[in-house]
């Protein structure tokens, strides 16, 4: 069990005068204690107590190697519940994280294991968002090898060829440039289709004169990267050079204000008013980002409703976007990493505007 991020839980615990709480998320436990453990519909939790030892609640057909927590395996005959019940204490309330499931959450209310249930998913997910020095690095190190990807995939495009044929390629791409793998599935769009902020890769045959847009990522060290790019594959109209470079003004000015103390969703505002003010404010669908790690979208955002302050090593995406539906679409992503003294944009792919030969 990593022993300072445990620290840093149960002082959150502590501010929030909560003395237990189950984690059932299970890049969550992953995170507290190195067990990576993917469940399937059985029950899965984590109980951490102030003062007390951690219990790890696991059905038997998964192992966990030993660890400074106790291991309470169950098998598929059991009432995994009621084995969890007598180490909680009923005179407290009980934190539950987003992912504990309605059938083992209910079941625990009826049998009355704590005194109250209070949603207590920030204790765990505000201190994954401050990321340690070594998952600064492990990002750093997953980002350059999204980089250099996202020139071979330039390569790709080709006309004549699919999204979907573009997109098959790219998971062996980052097993050549360093990568586990993709950190989620490729968004290959052509075309109208980029105006589709999440548009599945399909069987659109790219022709010369329409954008393609990358929305792709890979895992290094188990960390998460993620990055957008777009592309014309001939000389743009000025519409499309405006729209281009109003989505990459957008991108520099709200990297160009983070830095520490700075409200995250002032963040938003400065990418959103540069869109609003050129006349595209409605084609700007989204957030201005969302924070990532372990996982390709973690909790926490960079949005107009998001209360969050920067803090160093707080890591999201700055991915400002235009979509004109049944035209074409523009979105460039950025990962950043806030620092002691402004950011760090993890990405050093150019982003002016490329016009790739096909």
């Amino acid at each position: 069990m990593n022993s300072d991020r445990l620290e840093r839980v149960m002082a959150r615990m502590k501010e929030n005068g909560l003395m237990q709480m189950a984690v059932s998320d299970p890049m969550s436990i992953y995170y507290l204690t190195g067990q990576r453990i993917y469940p399937g519909e059985r029950m899965l939790a984590l109980l951490l107590r102030r003062g007390e030892k951690p219990v790890l609640f696991l059905n038997e057909l998964f192992t966990a190697k030993n660890g400074p927590w106790e291991t309470v395996y169950y098998n598929d005959s059991d009432d995994a519940v009621s084995l969890m019940v007598p180490f909680i204490n009923e005179n407290e309330k009980l934190g539950i994280d987003k992912d504990m499931p309605s059938r083992f959450l209910i079941s625990l209310m009826e049998k009355n294991a704590a005194s109250g249930y209070v949603n207590a998913s920030g204790n765990v997910d505000l201190v994954r968002a401050v990321k340690a020095p070594d998952e600064q690095e492990a990002m750093i190190k997953s980002s350059e090898i999204n980089d250099r990807a996202m020139g071979r995939f330039t390569l790709l495009v080709k006309e004549g060829l699919t999204e979907s044929q573009i997109a098959s390629l790219i998971p062996d791409i980052y097993k050549e440039e360093g990568a586990q793998g993709v950190s989620f599935s490729p968004i290959v769009s052509f075309g109208m289709n980029a105006a589709d902020p999440h548009h599945g890769p399909g069987s659109s045959v790219l022709t010369k004169g329409q954008c393609v847009l990358f929305d792709v990522g890979g895992k290094y060290d188990g960390y998460c990267s993620d990055m957008t790019r777009t592309f014309f594959t001939a000389p743009p109209t000025d519409k499309q050079k405006e729209v281009y470079n109003t989505v990459l003004e957008a991108n520099l000015a709200a990297e160009d204000m983070i830095r520490p103390g700075v409200r995250l969703s002032d963040i938003d505002k400065t990418a959103r008013d540069i869109i609003t003010k050129a006349g595209y404010g409605k084609y700007f669908t989204h957030r201005l980002g969302h924070f990532i790690g372990l996982t390709e979208h973690e909790y926490g955002d960079v949005s107009s409703s998001s209360d969050w302050i920067a803090e160093p090593g707080m890591t999201f995406s700055c991915e400002p976007g235009i979509y004109l539906p049944g035209d074409y679409g523009v979105r460039i992503e950025d990962l950043v990493l806030v620092t002691e003294t402004g950011c760090k944009v993890l990405n050093a792919y150019p982003k002016e505007l490329t016009v790739l030969a096909i």
